[in-house]
């Protein structure tokens, strides 16, 4: 029998028609950053996750920025806030360091509390898995928004809400003037107890349940995991390989002090700025993400760019084709 082989041209040239035609792809991930204030984004790839070669960047107002991740990675993102640079140089943030005194979070995680985008693609069944998280505490607004995709819950997901303007004392974080709060911790990173930290007997969903200070959260976020078995309202999925925009402050108005939100927060005599009672109720869901306050957060650039390398690679490989044969 004839041994048939292969030259490096042909292997190449097959690769790049794969990879143009979608076998061989990663999924895009686009950071829009529409508070009026300097945002920088935070990586983390999850344990057994090789990092992403951006760990850490920085967003100016009105800026958008794309990065891309092998199909199958898995991890967070959050935005970090009130960032500077002494003069060693050293760089740090007063919400959601990652303490590496660098732009780049280079495999640290953010200090909470923080706000997280989370991830994992081509989970089970294929199905892309995402959510935002306010169990670490909340630093800032921000939605997820798949650009393609399919499924009855591939669709938009964050918190549009501002926490801050509703987070009691003991969890305010303030600004280092003390004229504002900035963040709010979580319940468990305050009192550390098992009831808020759904741990020891508290450690399962039948036994974990929403306290005072998660349905804080919920109320302002009602799409957001607010305490660590809120599964059922908060986790989202996309088949077909979805790509994602990733929005700070998707509010025109979005600051880190802003009143825009009032139809969002706890009426009069919930548990709202003031300290809520200890107990162990049973949440209440109250209110929706306005859609108008996230419509618009496609990105055609997103579309355009993989349109333009599938054009080159396609290119490429008919040239290669063309020029050995």
């Amino acid at each position: 029998m004839d041994q048939v082989t292969i030259s490096f041209p042909v292997l190449l040239s097959l690769h790049l028609l794969l990879l143009a035609s979608g076998a061989v792809s990663t999924t895009s991930f686009t950071f829009v950053n529409k508070c009026g204030y300097s945002v920088w984004p935070g990586i983390l790839s999850n344990a057994g996750v090789a990092q992403l070669p951006i760990t850490g960047f920085a967003l100016q107002t009105g800026e958008s920025k794309t990065i891309t991740a092998p199909t199958a990675w898995g991890g967070r993102f959050w935005g970090r806030t009130l960032c500077t640079q002494d003069a060693a140089g050293k760089f740090s943030c007063l919400t959601g360091d990652c303490g590496t005194g660098k732009v780049e979070c280079s495999g640290s995680g953010a200090a909470p509390p923080t706000t997280l985008a989370e991830f994992t693609l081509d989970g089970v069944g294929g199905q892309d898995f995402f959510d935002v998280s306010l169990v670490d505490g909340y630093n800032i607004a921000m939605v997820v928004t798949p650009q393609g995709g399919s499924g009855e819950k591939c669709t938009t997901t964050g918190c549009v809400g501002d926490v801050n303007g509703v987070c009691p004392s003991e969890l305010r974080v303030m600004s280092g003037d003390n004229r504002e709060g900035v963040a709010c911790k979580s319940a468990c990173e305050v009192f550390g107890t098992p009831q808020y930290c759904c741990r020891d007997a508290y450690g399962t969903a039948d036994t974990c349940k929403p306290t005072a200070y998660s349905q804080i959260f919920k109320r302002v976020c009602p799409r957001a995991y607010s305490y660590a078995y809120d599964d059922k309202t908060a986790t989202f999925t996309c088949s077909s390989a979805a790509d994602y925009t990733v929005t700070f402050c998707p509010s025109s108005n979005g600051n880190i002090s802003q009143k825009s939100w009032e139809g969002q927060k706890p009426k009069p005599g919930s548990s709202g700025s003031a300290s809520p009672q200890l107990n162990n109720g049973t949440m209440v869901y109250v209110g929706a993400m306005d859609q108008s306050d996230i419509s618009g957060l496609t990105d055609t650039h997103v579309w355009e760019s993989q349109a333009i390398a599938g054009f080159i690679s396609i290119a490429m490989a008919f040239w290669l084709l063309c020029r050995f044969y």
